[in-house]
């Protein structure tokens, strides 16, 4: 009877795509009109393609590559990214699974170091599927699995450059294809990415946390790809990034934003970065007033980027005038700066460092030599 079995499981591998695209189109169409949305058959359909990816031991490699070429074939993933709101719990956490195996399917024999099949399709002539997923965080429904999703597809630097570059369909633009994404050119802050500062600044607690861990595995994970984004897109980001995020009225974005800007800035990778964003005197100033907040991890997060401004060797004439203007000011306020962290040696010796950089700035302000 086995051989029967086997049978059915490769006829089922090959239908289970067609089926769950009726599914999900029917669910779509009744979504769209108000009418009773019936998820049964979906919910069976997907519990079948779940086990046919995990492979329990009775489904052949060529029966999981028929079921994920199925599913580029009928262009299942963008589907269920669109609707990924729209299904029930249940069924999500199964299409979460899905997305996650087919993203790592590698056909037998293929290089560790190639991509995966429906991820380089994905990359390379659907990146929409990507762009959806992000869109996720529009709704609470889906921000979590499209969130797990996200990070796990996030460790290719291409996936990256899809959502980073995304500009509509402009020139240049990931909506293209990894391949005709133009690096060099300034975003207009269209793209998905722009989204991530409302869904971190303005969503419910669980969307926001969620969204701006992906937001920093995008800024943070690949070491040329985000430099050369922030370089190119510095006035448009940093701007967005100071005004939404860094002076957000949520404690909990504050905080995480600011101590996230100064990991940016201390990153060596960075560098160039942070030269450009420690030469602002108005950057400055919005560090400086993080120093005043009423609340004390603001204040610890806010001063660990006010130091960048202070060590920096080459202070331009601007984060000079401000520095010796307000030196006494400034003097007097950090010998008294956060005294209740007596057993933090790192942040003491930092604390005097700050003071004796302030103490020995000249009288008026020097063009710096680079």
């Amino acid at each position: 009877m086995s051989f029967l079995f086997g049978r059915t499981r490769a006829r089922t591998a090959l239908d289970l795509p067609k089926q769950a695209r009726e599914h999900v189109n029917r669910l779509s169409m009744d979504w769209a009109q108000g009418a009773p949305v019936k998820t049964e058959e979906l919910a069976k359909v997907l519990g079948q393609m779940k086990l046919v990816l995990q492979d329990d031991g009775d489904t052949s490699s060529d029966q999981i590559y028929q079921l994920v070429t199925g599913i580029i074939e009928e262009d299942l993933l963008y589907l269920l990214a669109v609707n990924l709101h729209k299904i029930p719990f249940e069924s999500r956490k199964d299409t979460q699974v899905i997305f996650s195996y087919v993203f790592r399917f590698r056909p037998t024999g293929s290089s560790p170091k190639s991509d995966p099949v429906a991820l380089s399709y994905v990359i390379n002539q659907r990146p929409q599927v990507l762009l959806e997923l992000c869109r996720g965080y529009d709704h609470k429904e889906s921000a979590t699995p499209a969130g797990s999703v996200l990070r796990e597809v996030l460790k290719s630097e291409s996936a990256a450059a899809i959502i980073m570059y995304d500009d509509a369909d402009d020139k240049g633009s990931s909506f293209y294809g990894v391949s005709n994404i133009d690096r060099d050119k300034p975003q207009s802050g269209r793209g998905v990415f722009w989204r991530f500062f409302d869904w971190v600044d303005k969503s419910s607690f669980e969307v926001a946390a969620d969204a701006f861990t992906t937001f920093r595995e995008l800024l943070t994970k690949h070491k040329d790809l985000a430099p050369r984004f922030l370089s190119v897109n510095f006035d448009l980001f940093f701007g967005q990034y100071n005004s939404i995020l860094v002076q957000s009225n949520s404690y909990v974005t504050k905080r995480q934003s600011i101590k996230l800007l100064g990991e940016i800035l201390l990153d060596r990778s960075n560098y160039s970065v942070m030269t450009a964003y420690v030469d602002s005197g108005e950057h400055l100033k919005i560090c400086m007033n993080l120093l005043r907040d009423d609340r004390k991890m603001v204040q610890y997060e806010g001063f660990h980027v006010f130091k960048v401004f202070v060590a920096n060797p080459h202070k331009s004439v601007a984060v000079q005038k401000i520095l010796i203007m307000n030196r006494d000011k400034l003097l007097s306020f950090l010998s008294h700066f956060l005294e209740d962290r007596t057993d933090d040696e790192q942040f003491i010796d930092e604390r005097e460092f700050l003071i004796k950089q302030i103490k020995n700035l000249p009288p008026s302000p020097i063009p710096p030599q680079r």
